[in-house]
């Protein structure tokens, strides 16, 4: 089935005025070119994308030929009657789809009881910037910030990902094939964690997902402490695997108990542990412990100690305290395919990926001349075989390098913009490590790029290449 419009977003529009006419930096026009870039990084094909503002007018004709539609959340479109009807006219076009077509973005927060009934039990996507030192959230001023970089672009990835398999199951009448699985175990219960590890929750999450896994919660959980507890146990009860990650912060508390969401999931998941056992199933949990508690309140540490000490809370479970990095290490060899994790030479120098397009590969060649002298192993983009092909590549190599250099000669800023995009996204294509250094260089101009957290090189190409070297020098201190 094809659509005439692929995502329409809808939005009041106060979220998409600056006081300019037309302005390309107004927040909802800004979102959807991100969303643009990165569903044809995604599926390789151009989304058509339409904006729909609570004053502009669409036919029930047209909404049938909608395929999903992104809902910008915000105080104004809750106030707003054009917005929820355009949602209620949506979800009746839709009908009974296998898959979700409606997502939620949050421009700024909203409790679930603040929501429109209609989208409260569906995942938010979180738009907005939230301080984890003091909990305050605002909206993003600086999409390419480096607080952006950890929670805009990762959830943008997120969203991505999900319209696309909703486009996928909505056209073709069911869902891709299942990724091939080589572990045992394949459904994983990954706990809801405070506000101050979302970012390092959401990284975990991509990373399973792309070898295979199903993962749980798959929904929002209830606010109701008898629900969200039989939610749980629900959960945990079709996972053969469980990951708490444990912060600063208790978390929320839902109606009817005075114990966090946090808690109670993992309270929950030493109970089935047991009954599991006694069942002779398998079941097992990683429990992870920040070792910055330094923000943590009295109620948190209480509930830390009593992890550490409680035997029925420990059922089961191995409980870390030790660096995020070390603890992801630790997972893997637990649940991930042994084959994967030896794929890179752990005994190779460092890698850098030079990413260039076709029509500069006589122009780059220099540089890559340089990098090599220097002691460093090169990674390049393919482009030889079919799209799907040349883009596996790109994202393997995503994976495994430790610096990455743009070239721009003969390309666009588009070109550019989008190659920026994707080391942004890197995380969440399964990188185990952090990148150490982000380099542009061009024989032309770069000033629009300065702001954006690259290490710029320009000039002739033998200044050029003298700071190269010296931007490698890096790595090797």
């Amino acid at each position: 089935m094809a659509f005439d419009i692929d995502v329409l977003i809808t939005f009041a529009e106060k979220d998409n005025d600056t006081g300019k006419k037309n302005d390309p930096m107004a927040w909802v026009t800004q979102f959807k070119k991100f969303l643009e870039m990165m569903l044809l990084q995604v599926s390789g094909d151009r989304p058509r994308i339409v904006l729909k503002s609570e004053f502009d007018s669409l036919t029930a004709s047209t909404l049938d030929n909608v395929g999903c539609m992104v809902t910008v959340l915000s105080r104004d479109f809750v106030q707003s009657g054009h917005c929820l009807d355009t949602v209620e006219a949506f979800h009746k076009a839709a009908g009974d789809s296998k898959a979700n077509r409606i997502f939620k973005v949050l421009k700024s927060p909203l409790t679930t009881m603040e929501q429109p009934p209609r989208l409260r039990d569906l995942l938010g996507y979180e738009m907005y910037q939230l301080d984890v030192e003091s909990g305050v959230m605002k909206e993003y001023a600086d999409f390419f910030s480096q607080e952006a970089e950890k929670q805009y672009w990762m959830k943008l990835v997120d969203l991505a990902y999900d319209i696309n398999e909703s486009l996928f199951i909505t056209k073709e009448g069911s869902a891709r094939p299942e990724v091939k699985n080589l572990f045992k175990r394949k459904t994983i219960y990954l706990a809801e964690t405070g506000h101050d590890l979302s970012i390092q929750r959401n990284i975990i999450k991509r990373e399973l997902q792309r070898h295979g896994y199903i993962l749980l919660p798959n929904h929002t959980l209830a606010l109701n402490a008898t629900e969200l507890e039989r939610q749980v146990r629900k959960d945990l009860e079709e996972s053969s695997f469980s990951i708490h990650l444990i912060g600063s912060s208790y978390g929320e508390i839902p109606e009817g108990t005075d114990r966090s969401v946090v808690e109670i999931q993992n309270r929950v998941a030493a109970e089935v542990t047991m009954q599991k056992r006694e069942r002779k199933e398998e079941f097992a949990r990683l429990i992870w412990i920040s070792p910055n508690l330094k923000n943590a309140s009295d109620r948190q540490k209480s509930f830390i100690d009593n992890i550490r000490r409680d035997v029925e809370a420990q059922e089961g479970a191995e409980i870390l305290q030790n660096p995020l990095e070390d603890f992801k290490n630790i997972m893997r060899e637990e649940l991930l395919d042994i084959h994967d994790r030896r794929k890179g030479n752990e005994n190779r120098g460092k890698v850098i990926y030079v990413m260039h397009d076709r029509i500069d590969e006589q122009e780059v060649k220099p540089y890559l001349e340089a990098i090599e002298k220097s002691g460093f192993e090169v990674i390049r983009p393919a482009f030889e075989g079919d799209l799907l092909e040349v883009r596996r590549n790109h994202i393997d190599n995503l994976r495994n390098f430790d610096g990455a250099v743009i070239f721009k000669g003969k390309v666009n800023d588009q070109w550019v913009r989008m190659k920026v995009l994707d080391l942004l996204k890197a995380p969440g294509f399964g990188r185990r490590k952090p990148i150490q250094g982000k380099a542009l260089i061009s024989t032309s101009s770069l000033d629009a790029y300065k702001n954006q957290n690259l290490t710029i090189i320009s000039g002739d190409e033998s200044r050029s290449i003298e700071s190269l070297k010296s931007f490698l020098q890096d790595f090797k201190n």
